[in-house]
C-alpha cells in the first residue's frame, strides 16, 4: 500500500496545478483585464504542446484520497509510451510520516524508501492508482483541464515568483477533474495563474473537500518549462 499509494498520489495531483501569488491589481481586476475565456482557450492550446516541466506541490489540510503534503519533481513526455517521471515526497500514510524517492520510465516504476536502495515494479503499479502520462497528455492532461474551466473570469494580474501572469478563476467538472485527480466525486473550484507573455500555466489553486468538514487546496507550481529533462533507470 505505500508503495502503490504515494506514487500514484503524486502523479495524479501534478495534472491539476495549484498556487498563491502576490497581487499587483484589485482582485476583482478592471476593464483592462482579457476575457477569461479568451486566456484559458489559449492557454490550453500552449499546453498541449509543452514536453517537460518541474513541479513543486504542497496540500494544505487533509485529503482521504490524497496523502501527500509536499512532493517536487520533473515530468517528461519522453522516457517511453507513457513518458517518464522523477521525484521526491513526503506523504502521512497510517499516522506515519513517509518520505521517499521514485523514478518511472521505460515502463519500469523504481521505488526508494526511507532504507534501502531502490526497487524495481512493472509501471502498472503506478497506473492502477494514476496513469502518469495524464500528467502531460494533450488530450486529457492539464491541456484538457485548461480547456474545459467553466464559466472562467479574469480576477487579476499578479506577480507569480516574479512572473506576471493572469489570475483566472472558475469551476471543473468531475469528470474532469478526476482524470487526474483519483477520489474527485464532485465539481471542483479552480484558480490558475497564466503566463502574460505565452499563456503557459504558472500556478493554480484547487479546492477539495477535506477532513472534519474542512476545505482544503492543493498548491503547486511549474518552473522550467520544455527545458531539457533526461530521466534514466537508477
Amino acid at each position: 500500500m505505500v508503495k502503490r499509494g504515494w506514487v500514484g498520489a503524486v502523479l495524479a495531483v501534478v495534472g491539476l496545478l495549484v498556487a498563491g501569488c502576490t497581487s499587483d491589481e484589485p482582485s476583482g481586476g478592471g476593464g483592462s483585464l482579457p476575457d477569461g475565456a479568451a486566456l484559458v482557450r489559449d492557454a490550453a492550446t500552449v499546453t498541449k504542446g509543452i514536453r517537460s516541466a518541474h513541479f513543486a506541490l504542497k496540500v494544505n489540510g487533509s485529503v482521504s484520497a490524497i496523502p501527500v503534503q509536499n512532493a517536487e519533481g520533473d515530468l517528461t513526455r519522453e522516457g517511453g509510451p507513457s513518458g517518464a517521471a522523477k521525484g521526491t515526497v513526503k506523504l502521512t500514510l497510517l499516522g506515519q510520516l513517509i518520505e521517499g524517492e521514485f523514478v518511472l520510465v521505460d515502463d519500469s516504476l523504481y521505488i526508494k524508501g526511507p532504507t534501502g536502495g531502490f526497487q524495481k515494479y512493472p509501471a502498472s503499479l503506478s497506473s492502477n492508482i494514476y496513469d502518469p502520462s495524464a500528467i502531460l497528455d494533450p488530450d486529457k492532461g492539464i491541456a484538457n483541464v485548461l480547456a474545459k474551466i467553466q464559466n472562467p473570469r479574469t480576477d487579476a494580474k499578479e506577480s507569480v515568483d516574479g512572473v506576471s501572469a493572469y489570475k483566472v478563476s472558475g469551476k471543473v467538472t468531475k469528470d474532469v477533474a478526476s482524470a487526474l485527480v483519483p477520489g474527485v466525486n464532485s465539481d471542483v473550484d479552480i484558480s490558475v495563474w497564466l503566463r502574460e507573455d505565452n499563456k503557459q500555466p504558472v500556478k493554480a489553486s484547487v479546492k477539495l473537500p477535506g477532513g472534519e468538514g474542512q476545505t482544503a487546496t492543493v498548491d503547486l507550481t511549474l518552473s522550467d518549462v520544455d527545458k531539457p529533462v533526461t530521466i534514466t533507470a537508477p
